[in-house]
């Protein structure tokens, strides 16, 4: 199963745990394969280092490298405008790019969007759903 995985998910995951920290340690365990693009990699750092400032360098689970270095990094041919918020659609292209099934997101701004082309952009509930199917079969 090949995904990408934004932002909200990644911080979720290095500093509360839960459903996105689960999500990682399958990418870790490389039971799922995730992409990114440098200009994701950019939004993950800038964002872990924001959260490190307001939390006040509270402990994160999981360092961001080691979960970069487990995704395939690709390079961004497509140059898609789709999201109401431009930001977003490095997701989208990446996801192209990469032939992935899913977005993983809690941004609304995806979400609302449920599909493109044939990439599913699905809450972390919804993936894990689809997840468990998968592997009850």
């Amino acid at each position: 199963m090949n995904i990408v995985i934004d932002t909200n998910i990644v911080a979720s995951a290095l500093f509360f745990g839960g459903k996105p920290l689960e999500l990682i340690r399958l990418l870790l365990n490389k039971n799922i394969k995730a992409a990114a693009s440098a200009a994701i990699i950019l939004e993950y750092n800038s964002t872990i280092e924001h959260l490190l400032k307001r939390y006040n360098g509270n402990h994160i689970k999981v360092p961001l490298l080691q979960i970069v270095s487990a995704m395939k990094i690709i390079p961004e041919t497509d140059n898609i405008h789709i999201c109401r918020d431009p930001d977003d659609d490095k997701f989208i292209s990446c996801a192209v790019d990469s032939n992935a099934q899913y977005i993983v997101s809690g941004d609304k701004d995806l979400l609302v969007l449920e599909k493109y082309s044939n990439i599913e952009i699905v809450t972390i509930t919804q993936f894990f759903n689809r997840w468990n199917k998968k592997n009850e079969s």
